[in-house]
């Protein structure tokens, strides 16, 4: 199947790096959003990031103009109509998600794909709010979007394989590395990272040792650019633990469910870099 036309629900972090990608790749991009502030902070994002890539000599001011010009933005789903492909980037809830799907679902033609970037969500719960199981998929982009090169290209059982074939290549002409992953929560790269980052929390909460060398000892010992503890604050506590808290139902095991300390400093409101404190301190 050929895409031209790409829906994106959702213009957060995630909606809005997705778009540019799509965006910067030639493909005519739809962004819809469910207010008309949250959209115009979701396209200011778009345009300061483009911004940025002019000025740092990896986009040129012609590529960056086509590609705004390449956007629409909308508040209204029945603006997605004439997509091939629709990529949902909303709030990681399971009720949310279905509700979005099924409405889309009535506006589409029955040839278009849904994906969704959930990142924790079995991709099968959510096909089932549709009427096309078969031509439905993961698509887990990570944060930020445009430096990123990999993509899970999520398959469950019922996705047939000329939607699968599709993706891999949309990923592809996005500059992406897509890698194939079965439908479970968390797919590749989320089943392996959560447990190492709570199990950095449990270290930390038994006084193993200091966040500082934690963070040093995985930064330094094992080569990682940014140490668990960091790399939490970065990530969001908050969006780690309700994460954890949907692997942990899924699995039922220990190593996916959060400390208590993460629950705690979650209730206190220490996200991280988005509230200015998590496990370290950061300015306004």
């Amino acid at each position: 199947m050929k895409v031209n036309k790409v829906g994106v629900l959702g213009a957060g972090l995630m909606g809005s790096g997705i778009a540019e990608v799509c965006a910067k790749s030639g493909y005519e991009t739809v962004v819809r959003e469910v207010s008309g502030e949250l959209l115009e902070k979701g396209i200011g994002r778009i345009a300061a990031s483009l911004a940025k890539a002019v000025e740092r000599g990896k986009l040129s001011g012609a590529a960056s103009e086509a590609a705004r010009a390449l956007l629409k933005a909308t508040t209204r789903v029945q603006d997605l109509a004439g997509c091939d492909l629709v990529i949902e980037a909303v709030v990681e809830n399971l009720g949310a998600k279905k509700a979005l799907f099924a409405e889309l679902d009535a506006v589409c033609a029955d040839s278009a794909i849904f994906c969704s970037n959930t990142s924790s969500l079995t991709i099968t719960e959510l096909a089932a709010a549709t009427r096309r199981p078969d031509r439905f998929a993961g698509l887990h982009f990570f944060n930020p979007v445009p430096v990123m090169k990999l993509v899970e290209v999520v398959r469950t059982i019922a996705t047939s394989d000329e939607t699968i074939e599709t993706l891999l290549d949309f990923a592809r002409s996005l500059g992406k590395e897509p890698v194939l992953a079965k439908d479970n929560s968390g797919f590749i790269v989320n089943r392996l990272l959560v447990p190492y980052l709570l199990d950095a929390v449990r270290a930390l909460e038994e006084g193993v040792g200091s966040r500082e060398d934690i963070d040093r000892g995985m930064e330094l010992g094992c080569g990682h650019p940014m140490g668990p503890l960091k790399l939490l604050d970065f990530v969001g506590l908050d969006t780690t633990y309700a994460i954890a808290e949907i692997m942990f139902a899924e699995y039922r095991e220990k190593r996916f469910a959060p400390p208590p300390l993460l629950k705690r400093m979650v209730l206190a409101g220490r996200y991280g870099r988005k509230s200015g404190r998590g496990f370290y301190e950061y300015g306004s």
